[in-house]
Order: structure tokens, then sequence, then C-alpha cells
């Protein structure tokens, strides 16, 4: 019988693709990793890793047992989930990826009302970027992961990853009360000159603001990268630059720029995704069902001051 722990550590290293990092996810030292594949090879009786240079690669008989084995995981998960929906109390350990806006609008709330009706769920929160939290979520780094989608870019798809939407939030043009050097702006194209603050490269924020100015007309001079928005909002503020942002960073703080609406009025989709094997588990459902509830709470704040407004 082919050890089930010995098993994972193949998985986990093809997804990993390296001893050290399944070590690290899986809180072994490498020499343990590599002594656990060793005893694996010596059960199965087929050899199962090849060196590569500085790498090991797995053999196509190690694939298969790879192939079995995300099955198996996910058979696994499965009778976990259904064990624990049995108990008539919710509880357990949920770990939650979160990007930053989508942390300071939501989880405050969430937090309290997790701890308020689910006293027996601990959540664990770790802000993440929603590419990289998609794919750990996948593997199993994660539980739960709130992710975001830019018009006309796809967040990515994995396998055996559900999708549910959360919300969505206007983005808009941002710049500083008074103008930057005293300058009037009424449309996207009026800051080819200005400043501009963006994510750093590689992110989908990053990739749609670049295309929204050059579908206006000019490229972007992009002198200020930072990841962290409340960063960028003080740069707006002090009227150093110019930025597209999400309406979702204002929840829960004055508005301190001028907001100004972009043509077609994009929106942003945000979402939450889970494995398929673990979604009907109560403490990640429960997770979810609260999330939604802020969300769908904060959106009809949102409405109703835009009409005071």
């Amino acid at each position: 019988m082919l050890d089930v722990r010995r098993l994972r550590l193949l998985h986990e290293l093809k997804i990993r693709g390296t001893l050290a990092e399944v070590a690290d996810a899986m809180q072994y030292s490498p020499s343990s990793v590599s002594q656990q594949l060793t005893l694996l090879e010596k059960e199965a009786g087929v050899e199962l890793l090849r060196k590569a240079g500085r790498r090991v690669q797995l053999t196509p008989q190690a694939e298969i047992l790879v192939a079995h084995t995300a099955a198996l995981l996910e058979t696994l998960e499965r009778a976990e989930t259904e064990l624990a929906a049995s108990l008539s109390m919710v509880t357990g350990t949920v770990r939650l990826a979160v990007f930053q806006s989508a942390a300071l609008a939501l989880l405050p709330d969430f937090l309290t009302i997790m701890r308020q009706e689910y006293p027996e769920v601990r959540v664990e929160m770790t802000q993440r970027e929603p590419e990289t939290a998609l794919y750990e979520t996948w593997a199993r780094d994660f539980d739960l992961v709130v992710a975001e989608q830019y018009p006309g870019h796809a967040a990515p798809h994995h396998s055996g990853l559900d999708r549910v939407t959360l919300t969505s939030d206007a983005i808009r043009l941002a710049t500083p009360p008074v103008g930057l050097g005293g300058e009037t702006v009424s449309t996207l194209a009026d800051t080819a000159s200005m400043p501009w603050v963006m994510e750093p490269r590689g992110a989908a924020s990053r990739h749609w603001a670049e295309q929204a100015c050059r579908s206006a007309g000019f490229e972007p001079d992009v002198r200020y990268e930072t990841a962290d928005l409340q960063a960028q909002i003080r740069l707006i503020e002090s009227g150093n630059a110019v930025a597209l942002m999400p309406d979702l960073v204002w929840t829960g703080r004055s508005r301190t720029v001028q907001l100004l609406d972009l043509p077609a009025l994009p929106k942003r989709t945000v979402f939450t995704s889970t494995r398929t094997a673990g979604r009907i588990h109560p403490a990640t459902a429960a997770c979810r069902e609260v999330l939604e509830r802020v969300a769908a709470t904060q959106q009809q704040d949102a409405e109703q001051q835009a009409d005071a407004d």
C-alpha cells in the first residue's frame, strides 16, 4: 500500500517545482522531503525522480501517481467536508486570502460578524495579490480567496475552483482636489502630461490602467509604483499624482480627492473562489455568506450616499 503522506509530497513537488518549496509549504526540512520520496520510490518499485541540473524531474510513472493523488486528495477533502457538515456546530479554521482594498473595506465588519455568530470558527487572513491567491487556493494553501477581475481582463481560471460574484465597484479617475499645478481635469485625456501612480507591473489593475490611458490617446507617465492603495491616495491628496481607483477603497473613509467618471462607466468585479471539493464545508460556507452580507450592505450604503450627493 502506497503511503498517502508521501504521495502528497510527490503531488506538491509537481505543483511547486523544487524540494525546497515543498519543504517550506509542508513545514518539513528539504532532507526529510527527499528521504520520504526515496521511500515512496521503494514502495512503488519504480523510479519517480530524475536529476535535471540542480532540480529534480518527475518520471512518467511519477506523473501517473500524481494524477491519482490529485483525485485522492479531492476525495479526502470531500469526506472531511461531509463529516464537518454532519455536526450541529460550525467549527474549524478557514485560511482566507484577500487583496488590499477588499481587506480594508470588507474585513472589519466581516470579522466582527464571524466572531459574534460563529465563535468556534477561526479565520486566518493573509493579504495576497489575486492572481497569486487563486493559484495558492488551488494548491491548497488557502481555503477561500477574495479576488478581483477588471473589465476585459479575465482573472486566471484553475480547474477545481468555483467562482461566485461578491460585488462590483466603479473605477474612476482620481485627481487632487484642486488639480495638479492648478490644471483643470475633466477627462482622462487631460492627465496625459501629469505624473501617475500605479501598482507594480504584472498586476491586473496596472495592465488595465495602462490600456485605458492608451485608449485615451497617451502613454501614462508612471513615476510612482506601489501596491499600497493608501499610499496612492496620499500621493493624490497631496497633489503629486493621479490614478484610476476602484470605489471600494473609499469604504469607511471620506473621499478626499476629485473623482471623475470614465467613458462607459467601467466596473471591477470582486468575487470569492474556493475548491469545489470543499465549498460546502460549514466554516467556509459561513465565511462566504457573511462576506456576501457585508458586501451587500456596503453596496446599499454606497448607493444611498450617491443618491444623497
